[in-house]
């Protein structure tokens, strides 16, 4: 029982260890929803909007209710004369003075408050949009460098496979030209066409960890942190063929830059509206209550027979502009100035994004069309290898025909996976163009 215990105990520690050096798989849509929630930028954005979210309290509260204390003491260090016990002057010129108050302020009318409270949503609209962009801006990245990293690792796996069937058939024609049935040419040219794919190998396995480190950067992840990719090329491009997106019509107004450009128009406006408000005058409310007490010794305001004397006082101010020298004039003739500057920006982007939304339609198509044709190039050189290397075999074609053949399979290879890469990252495009999920 003893020896059971011990050995389920170190079954138990070395699973624990595996379980901590097994890496973390993601698809590529996990990844994307960790990355949604983990990335340090969305974060950010998450907090600004938070930010934004006080600060619409902030302007609001400007109009409510404001109570505010207050002492005021006051040490008359030197006096003209010093008044005697009950005289008069004591109250009027006394050695100590202590007035506690309390003071309520209320708005009662403020054009600019007003123009305020209407630019809150405004400005949390402005603070919700960045948050958008940079959902979208995060997401397009994540598919773009799960993509690389998913390229590389398919490429290492073509590649090392190509090595391969290059090593065999080099033993093999090695062992030919030992019998002296083949020139030392065809060797030469075997081992030229393996050399230049172990470098490339190499390369890929460099290239495989930056991209990988990429990836984790975007998703929140430690770089000490060990990930795999779940999916793979081919049934992500089975994913995102999808004709429907280039054959419906969609609004430029989803658009997250062209909201943001509608929020910087308003915005403007507001601000012109803001500084016609300037002109009205301002009402404010108040009312106060305080105590005075006045003694010729500080320690008395401590006692309980110290006199205190309560007044309460309430009123209104009204301010109202007279003449700033043509200063307010200008400020809304320059607020009306960026309000038009803003309006056209608006329809220069709206412009620009039809035909941006008509380019990644296009070229989303195109990808499509690429990738279906790289598909037939690939099986046709793949054919074409095999009948070179079969005639080869049999002394019919020549070595430097046969690397030909390989290189342009090599080549079809990794055309045919960049097509896939392009499928994707521009339906990604076009996808964060119209502002779609």
């Amino acid at each position: 029982m003893k020896q059971l215990l011990i050995l389920l105990f170190n079954l138990f520690i070395i699973s624990g260890i595996f379980a901590q050096e097994l890496p973390q798989k993601f698809s590529l849509q996990e990844a994307i929803n960790y990355a949604l929630e983990n990335n340090r930028n969305i974060k950010n954005a998450d907090l600004s909007i938070l930010a934004a979210e006080r600060q619409v309290w902030e302007t609001t509260a400007r109009g409510l209710p404001q109570i505010t204390g207050k002492v005021d003491y006051n040490f008359n260090v030197i006096r003209a004369f010093d008044p005697e016990p009950g005289d008069v002057f004591g109250f009027i010129f006394p050695k100590h003075q202590l007035t506690p108050s309390v003071t309520l302020n209320q708005l009662i009318f403020d054009g600019g408050y007003i123009v305020g409270l209407q630019s809150n949503k405004v400005f949390l609209d402005i603070s919700k949009n960045a948050k958008d962009k940079t959902v979208n801006t995060i997401e397009t990245n994540v598919i773009s460098a799960y993509n690389n990293a998913l390229l590389t690792k398919e490429s290492i796996e073509i590649t090392k496979n190509n090595i391969k069937v290059l090593s065999d058939n080099l033993d093999e024609t090695r062992k030919i030209f030992e019998n002296g049935l083949t020139e030392e040419e065809d060797v030469e040219q075997l081992q030229l066409t393996l050399s230049n794919l172990e470098n490339n190998l190499r390369s890929l396995e460099t290239l495989s960890e930056i991209s990988k480190g990429y990836l984790k950067i975007l998703m929140g992840l430690e770089q000490n942190e060990t990930i795999e990719l779940a999916d793979t090329l081919e049934s992500l491009v089975v994913e995102n063929i999808s004709l429907n997106l280039i054959s419906d019509t969609h609004s430029v107004s989803n658009n997250i830059d062209y909201k943001i450009a509608a929020n910087d128009t308003e915005s403007k406006r507001l601000e012109y509206k803001l500084e016609k408000s300037e002109q009205l005058p301002k009402v404010n409310a108040f009312l106060n209550s305080n105590y005075l007490g006045i003694s010729e010794s500080f320690g008395n305001y401590f006692k309980a027979e110290q006199e205190w004397f309560f007044t309460t006082t309430t009123g209104v101010s009204i301010t109202f502009p007279i003449f700033t020298s043509f200063g307010r004039k200008a400020k809304r003739q320059r607020a009306k100035i960026e309000w038009d500057k803003a309006k056209n920006s608006l329809i220069d982007t709206e412009n620009q994004l039809a035909i941006e939304f008509r380019n990644a339609k296009n070229e989303y198509q195109l990808a499509i069309d690429t990738y279906a044709n790289k598909q037939k190039n690939l099986a046709l050189a793949e054919k074409i290898e095999k009948k070179n290397t079969i005639k080869f075999k049999e002394g019919i074609a020549s070595s430097f025909d046969l690397r030909q053949a390989q290189t342009q399979l090599y080549s079809s290879q990794q055309e045919y996976l960049q097509s896939i890469i392009d499928v994707i990252n521009k339906k990604a495009n076009l996808k964060n163009l119209l502002n779609l999920n």
